[in-house]
């Protein structure tokens, strides 16, 4: 199968081998669409046959997600079936046995040089016990893991944010905010750099452009989180020996409905603030 050459210009790779979750948070930006977005869940196999037509960069790794990415069945064939020179994070809230995963996927192989674990463990208050979590991380970080904590700033969880922080860096742990994106008690929350995108009143054609590479539970390619979350048509399939990746503006007749992942401004892969996921045609910037 021909290769998947990553753009010099692309940001980020997601695989999200599910959308299912063990976790219940209320604000979960995966459900922040109407649309049922269940998809059926490909196998370990033909993961590892699309991941590894993959060409990227040493800074730009496969980050193996969800949902909550180590419920997918073949969740380690599919970590030790990717070609060694094939970076990989992988972001997961931790509630899998670390024992298990360390027996059967080594340090050097979640490490890799960059200005944040490659292991990054979503913290959720009320949903995760803190010291069963710290607990975890800890083990793993002196067995040689690149493992940090991260948990959304939710403005209804200041105090156990405050608590968790205190713990982990007590403990030697990375922790680190993740902004808060949505809705909460009437107030939106984020910095967007095209703010009508969130309307949510109607939707506008536009023509976008994005520097992720984005692959759903079965394998289908997407153009945004938006078209996952919201159950769209993809624009190809990962394991069709015909998909490229084109970096080239699309048409979409949905602006005005998307995504908060998409359209935030955040840190890149090097932890420089300002970037963006899409470039949008026809749409008021913020401070317009």
């Amino acid at each position: 199968m021909n290769c998947l050459k990553i753009p010099e210009e692309y940001n980020y790779i997601a695989a999200f081998l599910t959308l299912g979750c063990n976790l219940r948070c209320p604000f979960c930006i995966n459900r922040y669409g109407d649309a049922d977005s269940r998809y059926p869940i490909m196998s370990g196999d033909r993961w590892v046959e699309g991941l590894n037509r993959i060409v990227s960069r040493p800074d730009l790794p496969v980050t193996l997600q969800g949902g909550e990415p180590s419920l997918h069945p073949d969740f380690y064939r599919i970590i030790n079936g990717l070609r060694s020179d094939l970076n990989i994070d992988i972001l997961t809230n931790l509630q899998f046995d670390v024992d298990a995963f360390m027996a059967s996927v080594p340090a050097e192989r979640v490490r890799r040089e960059a200005p944040y674990a490659s292991l990054r463990v979503s913290y959720h208050p009320g949903q995760m016990h803190l010291e069963e979590t710290v607990t975890k991380v800890v083990k793993m970080l002196r067995c040689g893991y690149s493992v940090g904590v991260w948990t959304v700033d939710h403005p209804a969880h200041g105090e156990a944010i405050d608590e968790a922080r205190r713990v982990c860096t007590e403990r030697g742990i990375d922790f680190r905010l993740k902004e808060f994106l949505g809705d909460h008690e009437g107030r939106l929350y984020g910095s967007y750099k095209y703010p009508d995108g969130l309307s949510r009143r109607k939707h506008e054609p536009v023509q976008c452009r994005t520097t992720e590479l984005i692959v759903g539970p079965s394998g289908d390619v997407f153009r945004c989180h938006a078209d996952l979350y919201e159950g769209r048509p993809g624009i190809g399939h990962l394991c069709d020996a015909a998909f490229g990746i084109e970096t080239v503006f699309r048409p979409c007749a949905h602006f005005g409905f998307c995504n908060p992942c998409d359209i935030k401004i955040k840190t890149n892969r090097f932890q420089q603030f300002g970037h963006t996921s899409v470039e949008i045609l026809g749409a008021r910037e913020a401070g317009a």
